[in-house]
């Protein structure tokens, strides 16, 4: 059974400083125990996670939790422990012919401690993914869940005592003034996910004590129905994303750019589908998606209808999609030049030309065509956002590279052509340089 409520835990100081005391560096066998064992644990708690989520939504679909918070972790942690020796292995670079002979090469040092804050809407997801990556690259981590799933959180708490114990992983609990305290704790990186003010606010806090940070933000998502798009094919692409969780994905579209298609036409696309959304807004959104909501169109029916409104100044984060009618591409390029990078931009009926175009003259932390959402799933595929929707990337190799740090090695041999430039200096020394500098 998944607890209630989340028991009391150490404070964000001193959980850093309980991990900080653990002498020695995780191995690659350590490592890859301890992913086995996340993945062990958390299959069999599968279900006690449903029922987490669902308490915490009031009502969140079964289907939604198993495959966007459990089944991508699972296959996250299994693919990193497959790489891991391959991704953790030296990597050697080739001296320059003057320092010659020498070897050189690269290899990857654990940063220490990594710090997740995980959000509400996916909350196991968003919490056990990045922390894996962070075990596989050798650190320890602090996670603070969200405060706004509670009995999330104490269900999280569970599987890492269980499946890793205090000596690697440590879990805060508490409301916004012990998240700012996280946030401003000296940790080694700190992963953050949630809105775009939220991150600058963790940005913020994180810079006066020099901490890297990876931040998901989300930003307004934007998917583009071009000319050559089949609209009914497109409408429902675009609403399947839209009703995962209630429209509660940072990248979800919060806008569709109708370039050479009508607003009706897309709307009685739409309503064709009969999709409506199985998860409930959660509890801390209710209020503003209501007033959301006001003076928009029902796309479907349903406890949580998917909704038809305008063009909107800011991130949606839930069923209500904007519809924007554009007279060509060059129309919809300058909307989306007028706001910030999203996190993902999708492409329906775009011609080869028109996606060169789109990915030439745009910024975006992915590109998508024919679909949403989905390559979020792919555990080999980079996931970040650029800008207004975040920096750094993690999923798979590119979490690793991003909690590790990579340090430089040389072994140098007895002679080398460069030392003849050593001082004390002569004539030959500045004519040798003279040359080399030509």
């Amino acid at each position: 059974m998944a607890p209630a409520l989340p028991p009391a835990g150490p404070s964000p100081a001193e959980a850093l400083a309980a991990l900080r005391a653990i002498p020695g560096r995780l191995t690659i066998p350590e490592r890859r125990r301890l992913l086995r064992a996340l993945a062990d644990t958390l299959s069999r708690r599968a279900e006690d996670v449903v029922a987490a989520l669902d308490a915490d939504y009031g009502g969140r679909s079964p289907e939604d939790t198993l495959l966007a918070d459990v089944l991508v972790v699972l296959q996250a942690a299994r693919r990193a422990r497959r790489w891991l020796r391959w991704w953790a292995r030296p990597r050697f670079v080739l001296a320059p012919f003057a320092f010659q002979p020498c070897l050189s090469w690269v290899e990857p040092v654990p940063k220490g401690v990594v710090a997740v804050m995980a959000p509400w809407n996916y909350p196991v997801q968003l919490a056990l993914w990045p922390a894996l990556e962070a075990v596989a690259a050798g650190n320890r981590v602090a996670l603070k869940p969200s405060e706004h799933a509670p009995r999330t959180a104490a269900l999280l708490a569970e599987i890492l005592h269980e499946a890793w114990g205090p000596a690697v992983a440590q879990v805060v609990q508490g409301d916004a003034a012990v998240a700012a305290d996280f946030a401003a704790q000296p940790w080694d990186h700190l992963v953050f996910t949630g809105g775009t003010a939220t991150g600058r606010r963790i940005a913020a806090a994180a810079a006066a004590n020099l901490v890297p940070l990876t931040l998901e933000l989300g930003g307004q998502c934007t998917a583009l129905v071009l000319p050559g798009a089949d609209l009914a094919r497109a409408a429902r692409a675009i609403l399947v994303a839209k009703a995962v969780n209630a429209g509660q994905t940072c990248v979800a579209p919060d806008t569709v750019l109708l370039v050479g298609h009508r607003r009706e036409a897309f709307r009685a696309a739409c309503l064709a589908t009969g999709i409506a959304a199985d998860s409930q807004v959660a509890p801390v959104q209710r209020a503003r998606q209501a007033a959301q909501a006001e003076g928009t169109e029902p796309l479907a029916p349903g406890p949580t209808p998917l909704r038809l409104g305008g063009d909107g100044a800011e991130e949606r984060f839930g069923p209500v999609l904007g519809a924007v009618e554009c007279t060509d591409l060059d129309a919809a390029l300058r909307w989306l030049a007028a706001r910030p990078a999203p996190l993902a931009l999708s492409l329906f009926g775009a011609t080869a030309a028109e996606e060169a175009r789109l990915a030439h003259e745009t910024r975006s932390g992915a590109i998508v065509t024919n679909r949403v959402i989905d390559h979020v799933a792919f555990p080999a595929l980079p996931f970040g956002g650029v800008g207004g929707s975040g920096h750094g990337r993690y999923h798979g190799r590119a979490g690793f590279e991003s909690f590790s740090d990579w340090r430089a090695r040389v072994r140098h041999g007895p002679f080398a052509l460069a030392r003849l430039t050593d001082p004390p200096r002569g004539e030959f020394s500045r004519k040798l340089a003279r040359r080399l500098a030509r």
